[in-house]
Parts: C-alpha cells; structure tokens; sequence
C-alpha cells in the first residue's frame, strides 16, 4: 500500500495490518488484509502449523506491481505571476491538453523602469500551447487581476477563449479593451454559486467572497485529478456595504466534501487578527465631515466601489455636491452608475470646473492619487497645477488609504506640499479612514479550518508574507511537507496522494511602453537609466564619397555638462575626435558601423576619464 494523505497529512502505514499477532489471531481476517494489500502471498505472512510470529520486510510500493491499482490522474498548477510580489497575479491550471486561467492583472513600474507605463507576466508558456486554452476566469474587477487582459488576448486571440466573470468584472475588463488592437472576447457573466461545465474536463464553480469590490469570488475548478480552490482576494467582512455576503456555507460544504489543494490571499498574513468591517471606515469618514467647515477634496482608490457608495451616502447625507477627478475615478463612475452598483442621488453631481462657483461648506471633490502619482488629481492639487481646484486655507483632505509598500516617499511628499498649503491633512491610520480589503491572520486561518485542504500553496504576496501564511497553515494543523512555496514559472503536479514541482516553464515579466508590449529590454532600460544618469554627447561630422572626414565638427550635450561651464573638455573632445579620424583615413577604414564604434569607444574612455561619468556616445555621420 502506498502512502496514506489524509486531511491531517501524510501518515505512512508501512504494513496493512498490526506488526505482531498472537497465537489466537484471526487468520481469515489478516488473511483477507493481506489480499488486499498485495504485496505478499498468504504463506510469507504467517505460518499457521508452526503459529509463529511473522514480521514482514518493509518493502518499497514504488517498486511492487499491481495491475490493479488504479493510476492516479494528474493535473498541473502554473503560478504565471502574483508569487514573491503584489500584483501581476495569473495562475494557469492545466489538465492533459486543456488549460484554464485564473486572472490576467497587471503590476506598476518601479524607479528603475524608467518610461514603462505598466508591467504584465510573460505570456510565452500560454503562446505556445495556444490551442490547448479554454477560458480565462476572474476572481473581481482590480486591476492587478484584470489589467493585463487584452494584452494576453492581443497575443493569444478572443475567437475561442470565453471570459468568466461577475457582472461588474466584465464590465471593468471590457473597458480595458478601448486603446487596444485587441477583439473582446465571449463574456460568460456569473453568480454566486453558479456551476459551469466550461470544457471536456474542466468544471468549475464561482463562490462569493467578500473584498473591497461587487463580485468577488472564490474559485473552484474540478477535473479528474482532484479540486483545487483558489480564493482569489477576500476578507471576512460580516456586514459589507452592499449586502453581498461571504458564502461561509458553501465552503464548508466543500471542506466536507474534500479539497486537495488551496490557492490562498496571503496578503495582510503578518497582520494579527481580524480585519475590521469596511462600514466602519464610513463611520469615520462621517466624523471627519462634521468637522470639516470648508470644502472636503477625499482621495480614494477609484476601484473601492463599497468606499466610493458610503462616501456619495455621506455627502448627500451632509448636502454636499459631489465633483470627480481623475481618468479612472470617472470611468468607474460611468460603468457602476450604468449597471447600478453605485447608486447616486439625482442633483448631487457637478462638474469640476463648476466647483468654484458653490459655497466650500456644499463641495466634496471625489480624485484619485492616494499613492502620490505625479500626474494624478490630488498631486496636481497639491502642487499648485491643477486647473480648476486652487487649494485654500480651511480645505480639508482626507486621504483614504495607506501607502502601497515602495510608494511611501511619493504619498507622503503629496501630503508634505499638502500641509505647506495650509490644507487640514487627515490621512494617519488610527483615524479610521481607511480599512484594507484583505483578510489579516485569523481570517486566513478560517479560510484554512472552512476547507480543510490536503495540500496548500499561498499565493498573492511577497515572500515574507506567504512565509507567514505558511506558518499559520501549519499552526492549524497542515503538514509542513504538504505545503509548497512556490515561484512564479513553477509547474507543480498535483495528484490524490502528492503535490510537488516538476519543472518550470517560461516566466517574468513583460514591460509595456505606449503601444509596445514586451519591445523595451533590459538593454533599452540600461541606456535609459544611463541618460538619466548620465546624460548623452552626440557627435556630428560629415564624410566625403572619397572617405575623408570635414575639420568641422559638432558637439552637443544634454544633461551631460554644460557647454558654457565646460568649454575646454569640449576642445578636448573635439580634438581627439579629429585624431582618431585623421587616424581612420590613414588606416582606410571606410565602414560606417566601424567608425561610430570607434569614436564611441575612445570618446566614451576619454569622457570617463576626465568627468567619471559614462555618457550615451551619440555619433551621426553625414555622407556629402
């Protein structure tokens, strides 16, 4: 018999029966173990005319035959981004030569990505096994969950890949499809609890969870070699805004009916406790206007639809106006308006360029930028660009929201410039004004206990924190050995007795750069960073058809020196440019691509030489 993996964990049982038997035993009954077993013959376990005690060798099952037993089925789980980071979360499931994927999000650039608008996974594995992809399933409506779809659909085609989604999820996918080249796929729209045959082995389940965002759900996928459950982003919210609540029923159900493996949120694991109800940040935020006597400006994230109903509720509440900022925050207002999942009082809207018009006690302007964005409203009203909204003495700013882990320095200069404006800055997290939408320690361990998987992989987060749910998942009882830590590009098979890496597949990232998408490389990044740094010295000069060069020669440096200040390096430079020419016609080297790497060369030494600095060589040769 192989290895027992239960609930509890791999508990071997080296022998099918007791290791010792008196003389009394029940033969017929350890007889017909034995049978089952088939490992042994009836007479190598026991001599029955001797009555003799027979212990018997443990043997390997790997290595004993049993045409009987059943192979177990195998299927493969392909975390494509959202391990060791937040955001970029994909994760493919595949199943002999069918493949299912759960999100396609997206991450932001960090300062070293210089000019790359936003950052998606590597599509490569997907690419190459194209005929194999059934659908793409989504979990809610954030972008690091939804934002890299029509770049995978640009790259893989819509004809025959249905998207599954909650309502509002498909809308918000949808719209990302405007800028582009890209055809919208089939949407299937789902419910709570709705059970979808989406292809020959695939069968799958939507569950509602609670986050911080309409059609939330967990996921749970099906196919002969087991069931997984991927929770997607969830917290334990007993009394959420919109009455959609967390379907603890139906995950019971399914912990009683078996899971063998669980794809958990391991965002907030280093946080103890419970993380509180979202309707208590609107108790707060009702404080905070009561006080307020001139105009409110509150920065929210623009996908914080539960947020943004409270906040409209409370100025109605207040009888204030209510005027939106920001691209996203608009559109999210367009598509949650039209479906209804943002219900607005009539008359309470304006338009921004109205709000200087009405008295500051009647306005609240609703604007994106909580994370300190150069270009997002709040950034420009808090450093004087903005082009309607002036800030005065008496205006309050509510921030609502805390910092994303590296956006720290940029949130907190907003709210620097902010005060020297003599704005009143509420934005500290004892306020109450905010709330996250992820569950913290004990809801993760509830998570755990409601489906009591086999096996358990945490997903969504960095390193330490799927280290800590790790951890939380062992406190409750799951064997560290069934528990894996994966890598994006891991491809992990599981099966009824075993979950373990076999490989990995291709994996990373892909930078887009304005309609670009994976063209921008490390080497374009390096020359980026280097004109940042550095600067660039471009070198005109002109070659004749009888391959002589002009004694005329141009320089002209951007962000390199200053040409006033640096005038004699500039001669020198010049003059050495001329020697190594004067030496390329003597040596009759004629070859464009040559001479540039010649003068980018020696130039390049000369100007580290002199300034220790490497700047971007630029030459452009002329022919006359």
């Amino acid at each position: 018999m192989s290895e027992k993996v239960g609930k509890k964990g791999n508990e071997k049982a080296d022998y099918p029966f007791k290791r010792n038997f008196s003389k009394n035993a029940n033969i017929t009954r350890i007889k017909s173990n034995v049978q089952n077993a088939a490992f042994y013959s009836d007479d190598e376990y026991l001599n029955e005319t001797a009555g003799s005690k027979f212990i018997p060798e443990k043997i390997d099952p790997a290595n004993v035959k049993n045409e009987n037993r059943k192979k177990e089925e195998k299927m493969y789980v392909i975390p494509l981004g959202g391990i060791e980071e937040i955001g970029k979360n994909m994760t493919a499931f595949q199943y002999k030569d069918e493949i299912i994927i759960v999100d396609a999000g997206l991450t932001f650039p960090e300062d070293e990505h210089l000019g790359i608008d936003v950052i998606i996974p590597d599509f490569s594995y997907l690419e190459s096994n194209r005929d194999k992809v059934k659908a793409l399933l989504l979990t809610h409506g954030h972008e690091d969950h939804i934002g890299a779809i029509p770049y995978l659909y640009q790259k893989l085609g819509s004809e025959d890949i249905p998207m599954y989604g909650g309502r509002l999820t498909l809308e918000l996918a949808k719209a990302k499809f405007e800028k582009r080249d890209a055809k919208l796929p089939k949407e299937k729209i789902i419910k709570g609890r709705s059970i979808l045959k989406i292809s020959k082995y695939f069968t799958v389940e939507f569950i509602s969870v609670t986050h911080s965002i309409a059609d939330c759900y967990a996921i749970c996928i099906k196919t002969p070699a087991g069931t997984i459950l991927h929770t997607g982003d969830f917290k334990v919210d007993l009394t959420p805004v919109d009455g959609e609540g967390f379907d603890f029923g139906r995950l019971a159900q399914l912990g009683e009916e078996g899971v063998d493996l669980l794809l958990s949120d391991s965002t907030n694991a280093q946080i103890p406790g419970f993380t509180p109800s979202e309707r208590t940040v609107g108790e707060s935020l009702k404080d905070e206007f009561s006080k307020a006597q001139g105009r409110i400006i509150l920065a929210a994230f623009a996908s914080h639809v539960h947020r943004l109903q409270q906040i409209i509720y409370i100025a109605e509440k207040y009888g204030r106006k209510i005027a939106i900022d920001g691209r996203s925050m608009v559109k999210i207002f367009e598509i949650c308006s039209n479906l209804g999942y943002l219900k607005i009082p009539k008359g309470i809207m304006v338009e921004i360029d109205k709000v200087e018009t009405l008295p500051a006690s009647q306005v609240l302007i609703l604007c994106t930028g909580t994370q300190g964005e150069p270009l997002a409203a709040l950034s420009r009203i808090a450093n004087g660009s903005h082009k309607y909204i002036s800030l005065r003495e008496g205006d309050t700013v509510v921030i609502s929201a805390t910092p994303i882990p590296g956006n720290e320095k940029a949130a907190y200069k907003n709210i620097n410039q902010l005060m020297k404006r003599h704005a009143n800055v509420v934005f500290e997290k004892g306020v109450g004004i905010h709330v996250s939408g992820h569950g913290c320690q004990e809801e993760q361990k509830l998570m755990l206990n409601l489906i009591k998987p086999k096996f358990f992989m945490p997903v969504h987060g960095e390193y330490v924190m799927l280290k800590k749910h790790k951890e939380l998942a062992e406190a409750v009882g799951i064997p560290s050995e069934n528990i894996i830590l994966a890598e994006n590009g891991m491809k992990l098979e599981l099966t009824k007795s075993n979950f373990k890496s076999v490989g990995k597949v291709p994996s990373g990232v892909t930078l887009i750069d304005g309609f670009g998408i994976g063209d921008i490389g490390n080497a374009v990044l390096k020359d980026r960073q280097n004109l940042a740094d550095d600067g660039i010295v471009i070198i005109s000069i002109s070659q004749y058809k009888t391959g002589k060069f002009s004694k005329q020669i141009e320089l002209v440096t951007r962000g390199f020196v200053y040409n006033k200040d640096a005038e004699s390096l500039l001669t020198e430079t010049k003059e050495l440019i001329r020697l190594e020419l004067e030496n390329m016609e003597t040596q009759d080297v004629k070859e464009i691509g040559k001479i540039k790497q010649r003068l980018k060369l020696k130039i390049g030494e000369f100007l580290n030489k002199k300034t220790d600095r490497e700047p971007i060589i630029l030459p452009i040769i002329m022919e006359v």
